[in-house]
């Protein structure tokens, strides 16, 4: 089971990108195989590690699609093998550290 971070930017539009962003996560509404979470800075995709990159390219190409000459990802990979790994998974583990809410 994977989690990914991923960031996708459109190049050359302009200074204010949310629509861009808006139709690279239509990609994920679309589909109901890997769960995911928006963040302010990055969206959170946990599943299958494969099908989690295979979504990747087509939340780029959706960019794309829009006119977009150059798009720029970030990706942020933690692949665990020796046990299943949940966005909140995560976060209940902070929550245990902290004592309370993380945020």
């Amino acid at each position: 089971m994977a989690m990914v971070a991923v960031s996708i930017s459109p190049g050359g539009v302009g200074p204010s990108v949310g629509r861009y962003v808006a139709e690279a996560l239509r990609v994920l509404q679309g589909q109901d195989e890997i769960r995911w979470e928006v963040g302010p800075m990055f969206t959170t995709l946990d599943g299958d590690l494969r099908r989690i990159l295979d979504l990747v390219i087509e939340m780029e190409e959706a960019v794309f699609a829009m006119g977009c000459e150059r798009v720029g990802t970030v990706l942020k990979i933690d692949d665990r093998r020796d046990q299943p790994m949940t966005i909140e998974g995560k976060l209940d583990r902070m929550k245990d550290l902290l004592g309370g809410d993380p945020v």
